[in-house]
């Protein structure tokens, strides 16, 4: 095998499928990353996988020879990321292949070697059943889960809440993610909307129930994913393949798979209240400084900030309080409509759904202290965040 191609492009898509290669394998070929060279299409593809997860990117090189190679990930990458920009050859000689090749690197800047594993041993990504692709844009995708993703669950225990719940119900496409103390809901088109579509009415075909689906994809494949839709070009969309285990995402020369996440995903929509007793209108902005500065003396066992509405004043006072540290105490105006009122929150919860929130005014709606509270944002994407209080102990 030789090929000949830009260090740019090797470091770029070589970073990418690395990101599907597992820490700590459960057999030693996981650790490497798969090459194949292809003649006909002067084309490299490189694979990484971790049984559950797989990323395959292709790019364009000249191919001398043809050949099939894995490599150890890890010193690959951090090979390749050192060298200068310019021409890389990697190359082995066939009659090495009884054994696995050392294979060369070459550089403007000198010369690596890398003992290689033959390709045959590297396990098959999955295959989907290739019917028709869903087509979803990328811009709705990269709204819904920069919504949802932060709030899906670490707990490996309560598998099904380690995902996210994506659904299309026609021209509609619903993010939901929880870990059983907040939950993010994201509703956003289906429907990729340019200029041309508002034109041309016909340029999207409607979406018919056949196209409806409901799945749940892990957290961390779809953190992987926001990587591959950050080099997409606008008003692009991406391919989604789904069957009985696995769903498979393309876009471009990039390629994503992963299993689905079995069992029953939670009714959420009946843990969002329909009525409320009070409300508060907030600068998303200036609330979140005023957290960053009291959380400084957040105890960490709890880490609770205590909210006290107060209608007359139209104020809400934030107020953190550390027994063997200090306490810290911040007012900022409020639009409030109902009685005076104190909540706790977890901080750290509360941060996070007021950063994925992008509207400049954050509406919160409350009932008891112990009951759900919901946050949304007056104008942009349509969300919902949804945080269980912390108890005020006294």
């Amino acid at each position: 095998m030789k090929i000949v191609c830009s260090q740019v492009d090797l470091k770029n898509n070589l970073s990418l499928v690395s990101r599907a290669v597992p820490t700590r394998p459960t057999h030693p070929i996981l650790a490497n990353v798969l090459l194949v060279a292809n003649q006909t299409k002067n084309q490299v593809t490189l694979t990484g996988f971790d049984l559950s997860l797989g990323m395959r990117s292709c790019f364009c090189a000249e191919v001398e020879e043809e050949g099939v190679i894995t490599l150890p990930a890890k010193l690959l990458n951090d090979i390749i990321a050192r060298l200068p920009e310019g021409e890389v050859t990697i190359s082995y000689e066939e009659e090495e292949m009884e054994e696995n090749p050392l294979v060369t690197i070459n550089s403007l800047s000198g010369k690596f070697q890398l003992r290689g594993v033959k390709g045959e041993e590297y396990p098959e990504l999955p295959v989907v059943e290739r019917e028709e692709a869903f087509l979803l844009p990328v811009a709705a995708l990269n709204e819904g889960l920069k919504g949802s993703l932060f709030a899906a669950s670490n707990d490996e225990t309560k598998q099904i809440l380690t995902g996210v719940h994506l659904t299309r119900n026609l021209d509609t496409l619903e993010f939901a993610a929880t870990d059983g103390h907040r939950l993010a809901v994201v509703k956003t088109s289906a429907i990729e909307e340019t200029k041309e579509s508002e034109e041309e009415n016909n340029s999207n075909p409607p979406i018919t129930e056949e196209q409806n689906f409901t799945i749940t994809i892990p957290a961390r494949a779809l953190r992987e994913l926001e990587k591959i839709l950050s080099m997409a070009k606008e008003g692009e969309s991406i391919a989604l393949f789904v069957d009985e285990g696995q769903v498979v995402f393309e876009l471009g020369q990039q390629n994503l798979t992963s299993r689905k996440l079995d069992g029953a995903y939670p009714n959420y929509n009946q843990l969002i209240p329909n009525n409320f007793e009070r409300t508060m209108v907030v600068d998303r902005k200036r609330m979140i400084e005023s957290l960053e500065r009291v959380s400084v003396l957040s105890d960490q066992k709890n880490n609770l900030v205590k909210f006290t509405l107060n209608s007359d004043n139209e104020q809400v006072t934030l107020s953190v309080e550390a027994k063997e540290l200090g306490n810290a105490k911040e007012s900022i105006s409020a639009e409030i409509n109902g009685d005076n009122f104190e909540i706790g929150f977890n901080i750290r919860y509360l941060m996070d759904g007021l950063k994925a929130l992008s509207a400049n005014e954050i509406k919160f709606q409350f009932n008891g202290a112990t009951q759900p509270v919901i946050a949304t944002p007056l104008s942009g994407t349509q969300m919902t965040y949804l945080i269980m209080p912390v108890q005020i102990r006294d």
